[in-house]
């Protein structure tokens, strides 16, 4: 597994870091990963259990996260703001990050390709699908929702996991990440915390961008209701969700699932916003079987 970087990649011409797994004659799955993460959070083992079912994984780096372009030079993100309805701090929109997502598919020559996305990653799939159906293969939304802000939302107890003064140093950083993911994870399935502290470590050496991530989170907030445009969607669609996401709540997979003509809902009891080692088997195998239905396969 090696990295590689496209260039001039979509309307806004950003470069974006990515890596390919598997075998490129195999159907394609494009993995979009959810607000601050970067490619190496989608785990290893994950991918592989995909690789395994004969599909060509690729996972990449959102803009403002990992290696791909950072808008630095963009206005500060005004949460609070943006929450009231305030948008003068807003760079981009989902419909951006959809945008280049697709420029990534052209970059890679791709007509189409299978989209899967965890958290922010499932509304940019949602988007793509919505503004670009003819590039999209299936999608498979995971532990998201619709934009609805009566669905979807964080539990007081996650609001509180992420609230104080953001961390500044690595290691700040990295116990901040440690300490959230005992609340933001899955209950029935208890993380190895050795691991998410090797992972959080490796992704602040890698590339760390607080307000990169601010960014993210006022796109999603400025980018609305999808709910309207997902009923027109006629795309085969598989919705995941934990029953104990407290970071996005159940009730945002079930809205997603309810509005798309046809959608498979799978929640998982003891799942949070995060994806257990023990239910990647099961995970792989519900994404795979759409691939196929999908592709004409079964």
């Amino acid at each position: 597994m090696s990295e590689m970087k496209a260039r001039d990649v979509g309307p806004a011409g950003i470069e974006v870091t990515y890596e390919r797994l598997g075998d490129p004659a195999d159907p394609p799955v494009l993995l979009i990963m959810g607000g601050g993460g970067q490619l190496i959070h989608w785990p290893d083992g994950f991918c592989r259990s995909l690789v395994s079912h004969r599909l060509h994984v690729i996972r990449f780096d959102n803009r403002d996260a990992g290696l791909s372009t950072h808008f630095h030079d963009a206005p500060v993100p005004d949460l609070p703001a943006v929450l009231s309805g305030d948008l003068s701090s807003v760079s981009y929109t989902l419909a951006d990050m959809a945008a280049d997502t697709v420029g990534l598919l052209d970059a890679l020559g791709l007509e189409s390709a299978h989209l899967v996305g965890a958290s922010m990653g499932g509304m940019i799939a949602q988007t793509v699908a919505v503004e670009h159906p003819a590039r999209v293969r299936s999608l498979t939304s995971m532990m998201s929702t619709t934009g609805d802000p009566k669905v979807g939302q964080p539990s007081p107890e996650a609001l509180a996991a992420l609230a104080g003064p953001p961390p500044v140093t690595r290691e700040e950083v990295v116990e901040h990440t440690v300490k959230a993911s005992r609340v933001l994870g899955s209950p029935g399935y208890p993380a190895d915390e050795e691991a998410v502290r090797e992972r959080a470590e490796r992704a602040y050496d890698r590339a760390h961008d607080e307000l990169g991530f601010l960014r993210q989170a006022v796109a999603v907030v400025a980018s609305g209701d999808r709910t309207p445009r997902l009923r027109s969607l006629g795309v085969p669609t598989l919705v995941i969700h934990g029953a104990d996401d407290v970071m996005c709540d159940v009730s945002g997979g079930r809205a997603t699932a309810a509005a798309v003509p046809g959608a498979e809902l799978a929640v998982f009891d003891g799942m949070g916003h995060n994806l257990p080692p023990a239910l990647w088997p099961a995970m792989t195998d519900l994404v795979a079987n759409l691939v196929r239905r999908a592709e004409g396969m079964n």
